[in-house]
């Protein structure tokens, strides 16, 4: 049988943070998925909607959250795949740097642009 190996420490909190990221995107697109797919047909998604859309606190609010959460989800994954390939040393540690970066990059383009379709500010 082949040895089993994970960089998350079984309860630690990267472990932890990936499982609650997970069960918070599968509910965001959830409802995503229900009020762009169902309520709303794709031929009806206009810019004028997404902006009224992102201009209510509570919708801007979970699309930031999750756009945040995806954000961190998908670095922390990449990241503890490669440790798992058995990504070591000074690689290991300009990988950490350059995913966290990437993902601050990520986030505060995704706020300029989600914060650009509203009328909130």
């Amino acid at each position: 049988m082949a040895e089993h190996y994970s960089s998350f420490e079984r309860g630690g909190r990267r472990w932890l943070f990936q499982r609650l990221t997970a069960v918070f995107l599968i509910g965001v697109l959830a409802f995503h998925f229900m009020l762009l797919h169902f309520v709303n047909h794709a031929a009806d998604i206009t810019f004028m909607g997404t902006q009224a859309r992102m201009s209510q606190v509570g919708y801007f609010a979970t699309m930031w959250l999750f756009l945040v959460t995806a954000t961190f989800h998908g670095v922390n994954g990449v990241y503890n795949a490669l440790v798992n390939q058995g990504l070591t040393g000074s690689r290991k540690n300009a990988v950490k740097y350059l995913l966290l970066a990437a993902g601050v990059l990520l986030v505060l383009q995704g706020t300029r642009v989600s914060l650009a379709m509203t009328n909130l500010v």
